[in-house]
């Protein structure tokens, strides 16, 4: 979620050729580049998959009645810190890997229409990567209940499917908002301050890993629509689905709202890592 580099100024989008700031190329490939913008497309289908699968291998291991470690974890704070901590990481590993350094690493469809409407996305890229968000979350997960034999399926891990807990569904809503809203707000701050932007990767993880140690027993945790649709889909279980539909859109478009009108920086790029050689295909807001 971020646009890093030492110096940069806002340009007018629009078409233009490719740019260099730092001896890094900032062309747009959505105009005029369909094979480039289709290959990051699928790297957002793949990078969610991936943190799905990531998902549910660790929750087999840290939850399944089977597991030793499960079996040794008794305290489910310990459980889920060392969840979040493995969340975190593959969150911040995805950012910083090749494919999202290219695609932008969003990842989640709030995330994109977010910088839809901050003008940094494309309407019709922001469809394809939400389309893309959704496949590839749910093919992830699928691809775990089959390599895994099942165990995902047991209930005590459930596909990791996200449902309100004990508190019930309103606090399930607003603890989804405020997390949402937070992780944005930190995202847009951060990837557009550019002596700390290349750091957006590392803020992003460490809130993950954050909300699902404290938060994740209110609603489960899930800030990402697509991720809770993946869940969902095999588990049949589509309790208070509506909370994780809403709730995050309505937290980050909050959080751009709240940019918009109180920080005198304008946001400059959809990327989350933009410190990197690799093009960008987003209305990029980054000068010579």
């Amino acid at each position: 979620m971020s646009c890093g580099a030492a110096v940069c100024l806002p340009v007018i989008v629009g078409r233009s050729e490719p740019r260099t700031v730092l001896g890094v190329s900032h062309g747009q490939d959505h105009e005029g580049r369909p094979g480039q913008t289709l290959a990051r497309v699928l790297m957002e289908a793949a990078g969610l998959g991936l943190f799905m699968m990531s998902a549910g291998g660790f929750a087999i291991v840290l939850y399944h009645p089977a597991s030793p470690v499960a079996q040794a974890l008794v305290q489910p704070v310990l459980r889920r810190l060392l969840m979040g901590c493995a969340m975190g990481l593959t969150a911040a590993g995805l950012i910083y890997s090749p494919w999202g350094k290219q695609s932008g690493a969003h990842f989640n469809p709030a995330v994109t229409l977010t910088f839809l409407r901050l003008g940094r996305v494309a309407a019709p890229d922001a469809l394809f990567y939400v389309v893309a968000q959704f496949v590839g979350g749910a093919c992830g997960i699928l691809l775990v209940a089959l390599v895994s034999r099942g165990l995902v399926a047991d209930p005590a891990v459930n596909y990791v499917v996200t449902v309100p807990g004990a508190a019930g569904e309103p606090a399930a809503f607003l603890a989804e908002l405020g997390i949402s809203l937070g992780l944005m707000s930190v995202v847009l701050a951060v990837s557009n301050t550019p002596r700390v932007a290349r750091y957006t990767g590392v803020c992003a993880g460490l809130l993950v890993a954050g909300f699902i140690t404290f938060e994740a027993p209110i609603s489960g945790m899930s800030m990402n629509p697509a991720r809770s649709f993946a869940s969902a889909l095999p588990a049949h279980l589509w309790t208070a689905f509506w909370i994780y539909v809403t709730a995050p859109l309505i937290g980050m478009l909050m959080a751009a709202e709240l940019r918009l009108r109180l920080s005198p920086r304008p946001v400059l790029c959809a990327k989350l890592h933009h410190d990197n050689p690799r093009r960008c295909i987003f209305r990029c807001g980054y000068a010579r």
